[in-house]
């Protein structure tokens, strides 16, 4: 595909770096920041252009009226959205999508039946709301307190759970095959990956789960909490929670989970502590700095369930998280946008690390990988990913129809998770045949193998015919 991409920040390389991997792919990055360029230059192999993404005669500079997509990633939601408007009027370029993380953009709703909300006034074909995406992410994790990460797939009906073994669970220090075991009769699941030490290990039944293992397992929604159980001791149900930061994503964490857990607001700014009291029901509005050591020792943290740093400075994040925990607070998470600060703080100083341009990627990577891809997941701080694909075709004309798992033969670091069939959902066995239809959930350890997937799923050109 020839692909535009608006913005050379941390999403729009990252982006530009998975797509320029991928062999027949012709990127073009444009940015108003010369010296970013030259470093992406130096290390991809893309074309680079420097000025407004915006403005017609860059974006025919560079190429939109032959262009099959343009990523609009830049840090301006009205750039982003005048280009995919632009790319749609004047070139008309297939696929637009645009990152706007400004919620006023996606919720207002116009009352016009043509235009359900502002987006499509610009022909936007995708936008991608971080705010939008973190938050679900954080709510999830609330719902669900000893969990790392929870992923959905075919339209919820199963889920990813990413978790930290700890003794108590009943399964830990047990052989995997002990699981069926403790599980009631008709309650499945598939353990996927373990990450010992940082080392991937591939699971069999004779594989002895230990404590600190960083487990991943597919689960039907169902029985997730069934599931949680093996690996970690029954904690008591998550009740009070405390926020650092009642910005957007702390506002729209509160407003969804206020009615049914205890939450507190920690705001620094007088004049947006009392817009949260006015427009939250039942939800503790405190003015302060959630770095202030008396003010959390009086709002009681070692009785916090989860102590949530959600403002939108990393440091402020980090030493806020890092008081919480070291004062009482059970489990504490952050958002933390630098990549390498993730890397040094998940699983140690702090429990759990959310990083919203790792979920922004994996949301537009569903978008530009090729096949019907319904979902991508980073995983690992994006050293893996979990794919969700619709299989289309017969045996004639796919790779992977009409054989049975044990005879395929995927991509090196590839594995097969579960298959969602109508409403069945079959966990990986040998003998299951794959059919037309069937939504088939991967486990990637190595990126770099996605591009092989890709090729595997693809349906000849005679499905068409």
């Amino acid at each position: 595909m020839k692909i535009l991409i608006l913005g050379c920040g941390q999403v729009g390389s990252t982006i530009a770096s998975n797509l320029a991997r991928m062999t027949n792919n012709d990127v073009t990055i444009i940015d108003i920041n010369e010296n970013a360029l030259q470093k992406i230059n130096q290390r991809l192999d893309v074309q680079t252009i420097v000025g407004n993404g915006a403005w017609p005669s860059v974006l025919s500079a560079a190429g939109a009226q032959d262009a099959d997509m343009i990523l609009a990633l830049t840090q301006s939601d009205e750039t982003n959205m005048a280009a995919c408007r632009i790319a749609y009027a004047l070139f008309n370029t297939p696929s637009r999508i645009a990152r706007v993380r400004y919620s006023d953009f996606v919720e207002f709703e116009t009352g016009n039946n043509n235009y359900k909300t502002s987006l499509d006034l610009f022909n936007i074909t995708e936008a991608i709301s971080p705010e939008q995406l973190v938050t679900e992410q954080i709510v999830n994790l609330l719902l669900h307190s000893s969990a790392l990460q929870i992923l959905r797939f075919a339209h919820d009906r199963i889920r990813l759970l990413v978790i930290r073994a700890q003794n108590g669970g009943m399964l830990v220090n047990q052989p995997i095959s002990t699981l069926k075991q403790h599980l009631e009769e008709g309650v499945d699941c598939q353990i996927c990956a373990i990450y010992r030490n940082n080392r991937l290990l591939v699971p069999t039944g004779s594989t002895v789960l230990l404590e600190g293992d960083e487990v991943f397992v597919l689960t039907p929604t169902a029985y997730l909490e069934n599931i949680m159980r093996e690996l970690r001791p029954i904690n008591k149900r998550t009740r009070r929670i405390m926020i650092a930061g009642g910005g957007n994503i702390g506002y729209r964490v509160a407003r969804q989970l206020e009615t049914r857990l205890d939450i507190k607001i920690i705001e620094r700014r007088q004049n947006r502590a009392e817009w949260l009291a006015e427009n939250l029901n039942n939800t503790l509005v405190l003015v302060g700095n959630a770095s202030d050591e008396s003010l959390l020792e009086n709002e009681y943290i070692d009785e916090i369930d989860v102590f949530c740093a959600l403002t939108n400075d990393d440091e402020n994040n980090i030493m806020s998280a890092m008081l919480a925990k070291n004062l009482g607070a059970k489990r504490v998470m952050a958002i933390i946008n630098r990549s390498s600060y993730v890397d040094l703080l998940q699983g140690s100083a702090i429990d759990i690390v959310i990083s919203p341009h790792l979920i922004t990627i994996g949301s537009i990577l569903t978008h530009v990988h090729l096949g019907d891809i319904m979902a991508v997941y980073p995983l690992r701080r994006g050293s893996a990913e979990a794919i969700e694909v619709v299989l289309h075709g017969d045996r004639h004309t796919s790779k992977l129809i009409g054989r049975t798992m044990s005879q395929l033969r995927l991509p090196g670091g590839c594995y097969f998770g579960a298959v969602v069939r109508n409403e069945k959902i079959i966990m990986y066995h040998t003998d299951t045949v794959l059919e037309d239809g069937d939504h088939v959930i991967f486990f990637v350890a190595r990126r770099r193998a996605v591009q092989d997937l890709e090729k595997m799923i693809q349906v000849k050109l005679g499905f068409f015919a």
